[in-house]
């Protein structure tokens, strides 16, 4: 079993959600093409394992087809509902009603067919620097006990280059973001359905404000400039401290961000550099998050022996996010009958999952 399967299992175990979805991006990897074999193998160990056996309804849903471009968006959404749970329905959006959740189920390769949900991938001219991109989104509905709700899995644009991204405040590419979440949610309270509660939880993409951030950590620095010899195009910025002899602090190339002490991404789980975390700013009025307090979940190494080690390819930041609408906040933290507080942290802090740690959040009474 794999470390992050493994990871997975543990929380798992010790929470005993009853409702468990698990929203995952550009699932097969980054070479998807040679990696889907191992994506059954990843479905087959969480069906199959022991901390599952409880769950006796399962919806899996897999976008494989890599080979269409207009189409494949490489996201997997899980779903497993525990024996307890009574009477769960899942909306049918070509039928528009809903279907009592039984047995277990796995939908691959493509996924248009599917009237359980509803899938799109961002269009080319959203981010025209990327040949072919696969961010996009799905969306399902489900009910439990007469409480309606959506759950969308999402993906949205990276940062192509750390220089571009230096250049401005915000950077162009937190507007690429902001314009296809925008047409996310737009998308999923519009006149087509009943409106409802709904969360948005994966890989949002969203970076530091680069400019803020440079400026902060390298305040006492000196900047010098690299260009290309035959284009004048800036290739590397290089701060120096201004004594010290002038220590390189940072080094920052397209794919290169470079500081000297990675302690500040970690302390106190980068808490201090959570005012520099402004993309969501502009959705204060449509969406909610949770506190923030565990440590930036993106770029981690890949090496199996480095858990906790950031790579030096951008700057640390909170990439992924498990968002919701003001409605369904209310839903998650109260209770006529208790009160409510929800655990929002990160899977396997020691263990390598990629680039990427996962994100949960799971609601749990706290009896007085």
């Amino acid at each position: 079993m794999c470390a992050s399967t493994g990871a997975l299992l543990i929380v798992v175990h010790a929470h005993k959600p009853h409702f468990m979805a698990l929203h995952c991006q550009e699932f097969g990897g980054k070479n998807y093409e040679a990696s889907m074999s191992h994506v059954d193998k990843f479905v087959k160990e969480l069906l199959s394992s022991d901390a599952m056996k409880d769950y006796n309804r399962a919806r899996v849903y897999l976008d494989e087809n890599y080979k269409s471009q207009e189409h494949f968006t490489a996201l997997g959404s899980f779903y497993f509902l525990h024996e307890s749970l009574k009477n769960i329905y899942q909306f049918d959006f070509k039928a528009k009603k809903y279907k009592k959740v039984t047995g277990k189920e796995i939908y691959s390769d493509t996924l248009e067919s599917t009237p359980m949900l509803e899938k799109e991938k961002f269009p080319q001219d959203y981010f025209p620097e990327c040949k072919w991109s696969r961010k996009g989104f799905i969306r399902t509905r489900w009910c439990i006990t007469d409480c309606a709700f959506d759950l969308v899995n999402i993906h949205l644009f990276h940062d192509a280059s750390n220089l571009i991204a230096w250049e401005t405040s915000p950077s162009v590419y937190s507007g690429i973001r902001h314009k296809a979440l925008g047409y996310v949610l737009d998308r999923i309270i519009d006149q087509r359905f009943e409106k409802v509660s709904y969360f948005v939880f994966g890989d949002f993409n969203f970076r530091l404000d680069a400019k803020a951030v440079v400026e902060t950590l390298c305040a006492k620095a000196t900047m010098q400039t690299i260009r290309a010899a035959d284009t004048n195009e800036v290739v590397k910025l290089i701060f120096r401290e201004s004594d010290n002899d002038r220590k390189v602090m940072l080094q920052l190339e397209k794919k290169l961000f470079d500081y000297f002490n990675q302690d500040v991404f970690r302390d106190n789980n980068g808490t201090a550099l959570l005012e520099f975390d402004r993309e969501l700013s502009v959705f204060k009025d449509r969406l909610y998050e949770l506190d923030i307090s565990f440590p930036p979940s993106y770029p981690y190494s890949e090496d199996s022996s480095q858990g906790k080690q950031y790579m030096n390819t951008r700057c640390p930041a909170w990439c992924d996010r498990i968002l919701m609408s003001h409605s369904a906040k209310e839903l998650i933290l109260k209770s006529e009958n208790d009160e409510k507080i929800v655990i929002y942290d990160h899977i396997g802090p020691n263990v390598c999952m990629g680039d990427h740690k996962n994100i949960l959040a799971v609601p749990c009474s706290n009896n007085k």
